[in-house]
């Protein structure tokens, strides 16, 4: 049955540009299935357009990546409109998004995640929170935006550039190894990526310039490690109540006496571009773009 698709995307967060692209390859896949979509590009008015085309609209398909559009606030605009959409509901996106929360959820599931706590900026300035090599991360950003890898010999954090994410900051220990991704597709671990980068961190321009990473699929890993891997995105998963796709993003320290895997994040509504890791990870377990698109859009609801 052909459906009427509001494909949200753009929005007013650091990752605009990159929904947008993601909103684009949505919108051809939907076109590709038959499907009948409308881009809508979600700013301050959104209530107002969401009214407009809600008597059209049988689905929005969240495209949107970021504050605001992550992190349930459009996904409860939709709850009130009684609107099917796409990825996780208001409680698993809102908690997805806030490292420290989704961090402690993690931990108290015995889900392997990395030390570390909030600190004020000031702190951060006055003395090292932790020894280096460590991690500062905005509380809510996705994509890499302002982390900050501190390493011996660096100068102080904040000293010099600006800050554009808040006066709180997450701070953990840098976890060496390898970067592992995971998708998840409702109650199945699709499988496991690595991301190498060129550089040695996977920041933002890695994951959108074409040929700063290189990714294996599936991850060079043993296959007891591989397994973990896809258990700690399902656990992770289930533990905040995601449903639809999410991805699990986790460092993998494989040297003699390391600390094996360690999840970093869950990402409720991840990259849907042509370089994004979902898609590729969905193509090796055999389900191709279009059909990927087709499943979230069947998929689609509101919380019961």
């Amino acid at each position: 049955m052909t459906k009427r698709v509001a494909v949200l995307m753009g929005g007013w967060s650091a990752e605009r540009e990159i929904s947008l692209i993601s909103g684009a390859a949505v919108c051809g896949a939907l076109r590709t299935l038959g499907q009948h979509a409308t881009p809508i590009d979600v700013a301050h008015d959104v209530a107002a357009k969401m009214a407009e085309v809600r008597p059209y609209t049988d689905v929005a398909f969240m495209a949107l990546h970021g504050r605001y559009g992550e992190d349930g606030c459009v996904q409860g605009l939709c709850e009130l409109m009684r609107l099917p959409y796409t990825h996780s509901g208001v409680l698993a996106s809102a908690l997805a998004m806030d490292k420290p929360m989704a961090k402690r959820l993690f931990a108290d599931a015995g889900i392997p995640v990395p030390d570390g706590g909030v600190f004020h900026r000031d702190q951060v300035l006055g003395r090292d929170p932790m020894p280096r090599p460590y991690v500062i991360k905005p509380l809510n950003e996705g994509s890499s935006v302002g982390v900050n890898i501190v390493r011996p010999g660096d100068p102080t954090p904040f000293a010099d550039e600006p800050w554009h994410y808040g006066d709180q900051v997450l701070v953990e220990p840098f976890v060496p190894g390898r970067e592992i991704t995971v998708a998840v597709m409702g109650e199945r671990a699709l499988g496991a990526l690595e991301i190498r980068p060129k550089d040695d961190f996977y920041d933002y321009d890695a994951k959108y310039i074409e040929g700063r990473s290189e990714h294996l699929m599936p991850a060079q890993m043993p296959p007891k490690d591989y397994e973990q891997a896809l258990e700690i995105a399902l656990a992770a998963h289930r533990t905040l109540g995601c449903r639809g796709v999410s991805r699990a993003d986790l460092r993998y320290d494989d040297s003699p006496g390391g600390q094996g895997l360690r999840l970093l994040e869950i990402n409720t509504q991840p990259g849907l571009t042509p370089m994004s890791l979902v898609p590729e990870i969905a193509a090796h377990a055999g389900i191709d773009f279009p059909a990927l698109i087709d499943w979230m859009v069947e998929d689609a609801r509101c919380s019961d």
